[in-house]
């Protein structure tokens, strides 16, 4: 069997004060073709449909749109709610959406709910395990010791029942311990909110979503698909794809494919002077850095002109001054005022004094030491 595992869309997201909608809209147009054109036998979409637990019209009237697309070309849809989502406003109507071969995932009630799939090699069960916390798992398992995320996914993955003799596919949306984490999630705190890999040892594929960045945990049939659109600087260096995957006889290992996700706009981080940069143009989301060692007035709203995807800005000296310290301080210093002073300064920026910089220190040293 062939299945597409997609995660995080984030639906209704702003990012810098920019509404994503649009470029949701998108990509989410380029999935349905890549949907069309790779003809799956199901899609999984593991958690985080929207951004809010209380989305926007606009933001269910495009996931509705995505949603009856497919179920008007018959494609067995699987999707559970993540930690950005309301579990019972996505699990509204599950009943009759299932009749349509849309399955999203009830809340949970001690037990995962599970659907059967069947190809050439036989039958294949699939378990929807939304979002999980420890208190919403211990009411079911009174008798359990359920203090962590671990332990309650843990009793939740015990509590399927699972016939490791068949083909086994569990759609979750958790932190697995050692993913690889972007600024746009909402970590756990001290990793009590994590869950080690061994966890979905039982299972032939676990489709993963929660973290942003498509990665494998442990093995290829423990992956990530990642967010189809960038979400924070951090994610500016990764390429965003669709996870296609083939089940085949049980015992054999499941193969990985992607499909590149190339969006209307780009996230990216541009690096230069006010001058260089007010004489290029970009219509992506930019993060500017200003290499200038004065402030420039009303540098923003000028970039802004020439980048009306500008989301921030920041001057690389005063960054460098955030993060720089001083370890020691020489035991013999023989250097003047001045020639300390542009030490410093070359060591604190990356450059030496303008001109005119150096002329005002010299003027201003001499004023304090001239006597």
């Amino acid at each position: 069997m062939r299945f597409i595992h997609i995660s995080d869309l984030h639906i209704g997201k702003r990012v810098g004060g920019f509404s994503m909608l649009e470029d949701q809209a998108f990509i989410l147009e380029k999935i349905f073709g890549i949907i069309k054109k790779e003809k799956p036998d199901f899609v999984i979409i593991a958690g985080d449909i929207y951004d809010k637990l209380t989305p926007p019209a606009e933001a269910v009237a495009l996931l509705d749109s995505f949603i009856s697309r497919l179920a008007e070309r018959r494609i067995e849809t699987f999707i559970i709610s993540g930690n950005h989502d309301s579990a019972e406003r996505v699990a509204f109507g599950a009943s009759i959406m299932n009749k349509g071969r849309i399955h999203f995932s009830p809340v949970y009630n001690g037990n995962a709910a599970k659907f059967t799939v069947r190809d050439e090699y036989g039958e294949a069960d699939i378990y929807l395990l939304p979002y999980l916390r420890p208190a919403e798992v211990r009411r079911f398992f009174p008798e359990a010791d359920i203090s962590t995320t671990e332990d309650a996914v843990r009793t939740a993955v015990e509590a399927m029942d699972i016939d490791t003799s068949r083909r086994n596919i569990i759609v979750s949306h958790q932190f697995v311990s050692g993913g690889m984490t972007c600024d746009s999630e909402r970590n756990s705190v001290g990793g009590t909110d994590s869950v080690p890999a061994e966890v979905y040892s039982k299972f032939d594929y676990a489709a993963l979503g929660h973290l942003h960045g498509a990665q494998f945990m442990g093995g290829k049939n423990i992956r990530y698909s990642g967010t189809p659109l960038k979400y924070s600087f951090s994610e500016a260096g990764q390429t965003k794809s669709v996870t296609i995957c083939t089940l085949r006889e049980k015992g054999t290992p499941v193969e990985i494919e992607t499909r590149e996700l190339v969006p209307m706009r780009d996230m990216r981080i541009v690096k230069g002077s006010f001058d260089e940069l007010l004489s290029g143009s970009s219509e992506d989301y930019i993060s500017i850095v200003l290499t200038d060692i004065v402030r420039i007035p009303d540098a923003q709203i000028k970039l802004r002109a020439k980048y009306p995807g500008l989301m921030e800005l920041k001057y690389e000296h005063e960054a460098m001054r955030e993060d720089m310290v001083i370890n020691d301080i020489p035991a013999d210093i023989s250097n003047s005022p001045y020639e300390l002073f542009a030490e410093f300064f070359s060591s604190a920026n990356g450059k030496d004094m303008t001109e005119e910089q150096s002329s005002y220190m010299h003027k201003l040293v001499n004023e304090i030491w001239g006597e």
